[in-house]
């Protein structure tokens, strides 16, 4: 008599991280009941979204709109395990908590996140935040820089600090800049202004965030590059002053951030290069350092495709699909990427920028980009600030619903 068969166990993905990129990844593998062992590791009982962030800065939204759980995708078969990671151990191909348990993978899906330079503004640190807040990964920081913002008096002086690129949603800083106009406008604060302090000289959509300023909030934001301020030279967060080599400011509020790596989980895994970001294939978001390893979202690097909540959400998908490929056998079509930006100058005024995308030579390449213009309809504007809100419903959804 034949022997029995044995059944064979389902593959083994981890996610690790469960953002825009994490939770995407974890929820489009398990659809349609695929056969799956899927775990999704996240330090968090809940995620903050950083984008729309700025719009809990401007009073346009509760924090609550901004908070999501995992309750849908356990309810979807997605195993949760709430801990930290302190290694990913490459050669075992499995992932080690805090508490010592040990995690086996087949695949692993790493969505990391963002981490700072911490020491490239001068005087600024980890510590230096609970003073001159970054708010560029939600939580208590968004609160944080939301209570500095109420505070800021008549004739205060808010300076943000700009980060080189790469970083985390090219536009953002602007927007914020913007939101913060409009809070100080609806309170009422009298001769209080806005000094961008940028690391670049130029940045995205800048001819239609000068005219939004100019109509919206005259006089309140100036924008200075590296050719007028000259370089940060020192922070100092007892002071509250920021010196460069044109000034001085005295401050009642500092937005510093600061440079951008991969989160530290991709750089103690030696998942980065030079740039401090995973290089990936991407054709398949592959490291291009571990091939069982996949690296999505911000932390990873591999052409044009910028860093956004859009994008992790389109590189976590394409993932899903290609894992389900190389372990079931599931259909594998064309990876194409694309990414929209929605930015919100004021309640009824957004721009937007996008393109696609598609992998070549294991890079990721922009095709078709678009970009609002600056005569553009007050009707349009309007309509592109509800797509903006719509957008953000729709995502969410898709991400945690």
């Amino acid at each position: 008599m034949a022997a029995p068969a044995v059944a064979q166990a389902r593959p083994r993905v981890v996610v690790i991280g469960g953002g825009a990129g994490g939770a995407t990844a974890a929820k489009y593998l398990v659809t349609g009941g695929a056969e799956l062992d899927v775990t999704l590791i996240e330090q968090n009982h809940n995620f903050v979204t950083p984008f729309t962030s700025n719009l809990f800065l401007a009073g346009l939204k509760p924090y609550e709109q901004l908070v999501f759980g995992y309750d849908n995708l356990i309810g979807r078969g997605v195993r949760p395990v709430f801990g930290r990671v302190v290694a990913i151990e490459r050669t075992a191909r499995r992932v080690r908590l805090e508490d010592g348990t040990l995690v086996p993978y087949d695949r692993l899906v790493l969505s990391p996140g963002i981490d700072f330079r911490w020491g490239d503004v001068p005087g600024w640190s980890e510590e230096a935040a609970e003073r001159m807040p970054h708010a560029w990964r939600g939580g208590d920081q968004i609160r944080l820089l939301e209570r500095q913002l109420r505070a800021v008096p008549d004739g205060g002086v808010i300076v943000i600090i700009a980060p080189p690129n790469p970083y985390r949603c090219p536009p953002a800083p602007y927007e914020r800049a913007s939101m913060m106009a409009y809070a100080l406008k609806a309170r009422g604060v009298g001769g209080a202004r806005i000094v961008i302090l940028d690391t670049k000289d130029h940045f995205p959509m800048q001819p239609l965030f000068e005219d939004g300023w100019d109509r919206h909030y005259t006089g309140m934001i100036e924008w200075q590059d590296p050719g007028v301020h000259g370089g940060i030279k020192a922070v100092d967060p007892k002071a509250m002053t920021v010196t460069t080599d044109l000034e001085t400011h005295k401050a009642a509020l500092v937005n510093v951030i600061p440079p951008q790596i991969a989160g530290k989980l991709g750089r103690d895994a030696g998942l980065t290069d030079e740039s401090g970001f995973c290089p990936v294939d991407a054709s398949t978001m592959t490291s291009l350092i571990d091939p069982d390893i996949h690296v999505i979202g911000d932390a990873a690097i591999g052409g044009d495709f910028p860093k956004s909540g859009f994008a992790a959400n389109n590189e976590a998908k394409n993932t899903a699909m290609v894992i389900r490929h190389m372990l079931l056998g599931a259909r594998l079509l064309p990876v194409r990427f694309t990414n929209h930006c929605w930015s919100t100058i004021a309640p009824e005024d957004a721009i937007k920028n996008g393109a696609r995308y598609e992998p070549r030579d294991g890079k990721i390449v922009m095709l078709d980009p678009y970009t609002s213009q600056r005569d553009e309809s007050a009707e349009l504007r309007a309509k592109q600030a509800h797509e903006a809100a719509g957008w953000y419903r729709g995502m969410t959804t898709d991400i945690f619903g």
